[in-house]
């Protein structure tokens, strides 16, 4: 397959979900959203075009990673749900990302 049309690919994938998600949640179906969001559709493909562009290796650093990154993901969702009632999105969101980009940080440093 052509190198762009690769890459077009991938971006009408994530496209896609991000679509598909964001209408669920704006006609009141949060709990389709959360599972159309978390679907491991995303990460299973990016495990499969790794392991065809790359192998197994890097397909196992990336999987390892992901588990690494989970804990301040959690954190970012935690902190949604707490501060979006307390301060409203657009704070809660600057707040969450601003957790999510210091826990990444953290794990960083953890990792090395």
């Amino acid at each position: 397959m052509n190198e762009g049309l690769k890459y077009v690919l991938y971006f009408f994938l994530g496209g896609l979900l991000v679509s598909v998600s964001t209408y669920l949640g704006s006609h009141g179906r949060g709990f389709w959203a959360a599972l159309a969001s978390t679907l491991p559709v995303i990460s299973g493909v990016t495990f499969i075009l790794i392991y065809l562009n790359a192998g197994g290796a890097p397909t196992v650093s990336f999987a390892k990673n992901l588990v690494w990154l989970s804990p301040p993901w959690f954190l970012y969702v935690g902190m949604m749900i707490v501060c979006v009632p307390k301060f409203g999105f657009w704070t809660a969101y600057g707040l969450a990302m601003g957790s999510y980009i210091l826990g990444v940080g953290c794990t960083r440093l953890f990792l090395e």
